[in-house]
């Protein structure tokens, strides 16, 4: 079934839910943001990549800023660059290319968010799109990415899951971990109060609190 244009999910939530499921409910139900040194820097390098120019070098179109759409995933987005590499007679080959400020990652979620490029450009232009590429800004490597059948099966979950919240709007409880440090969301995520779990936890506690403590001032 295809969304329609007011059920469409922007393509970068589907990052923020692989790297993790409270940081996407935050940024796309809550419309909690802060920007810290590393947010910063990696808009700054989107920013530098999306407003340069397209070129063409060695049989290799490159279109910058690229609107993407998949409707039966129900996403959209924009793709950083997208090249169109030459086949004699056959139509250029696509191939989106992610910038990241940082390095590559131990988990999942930049390839997720790829590989859903990917998924709009073959619906958008009838063409398979075979892989995609990521270029890390702090190592200045770029790093080739397949798209599989397992990566593919994982991103169209991902996508059900995503729709799945934002429908629900539902932000799940906080699970912090060693990757909490770098995200600019923490003191929105993990209130460091009486150690609870989540703020609304704490606000609640607090209120019963405070109405235990009207009713022993109150009493006879």
């Amino acid at each position: 079934m295809e969304a329609d244009d007011s059920a469409l999910a922007p393509l970068s939530a589907l990052q923020h839910l692989a790297f993790c499921a409270r940081q996407c409910a935050l940024i796309h139900l809550e419309d909690a943001w802060a920007e810290n040194a590393l947010t910063a820097e990696g808009r700054v390098l989107h920013e530098r990549v999306d407003n340069a120019p397209g070129e063409t070098r060695r049989g290799v179109r490159i279109a910058r800023g690229v609107p993407l759409l998949n409707r039966r995933l129900g996403l959209v987005g924009r793709a950083d660059v997208v090249e169109f590499h030459a086949r004699r007679g056959l139509p250029p080959l696509p191939c989106p290319v992610e910038y990241k400020r940082g390095k590559a990652k131990p988990h999942d979620a930049d390839r997720v968010q790829l590989c859903a490029q990917g998924l709009c450009l073959e619906e958008m232009l009838g063409l398979e799109v075979p892989g995609g590429a990521l270029f890390y800004g702090e190592t200045r490597r770029r790093q080739e990415v397949a798209f599989d059948a397992a990566l593919r099966a994982r991103t169209e979950a991902l996508a059900g899951e995503l729709h799945a919240m934002l429908a629900a709007r539902v932000t799940p409880p906080p699970e912090p971990a060693p990757k909490c440090r770098s995200c600019s969301l923490e003191p929105f995520c993990l209130p460091t109060l009486s150690g609870a779990k989540s703020a609304a936890a704490w606000l609640d506690r607090m209120l019963r609190a405070d109405a235990q403590g009207t009713a022993e001032e109150n009493a006879p």
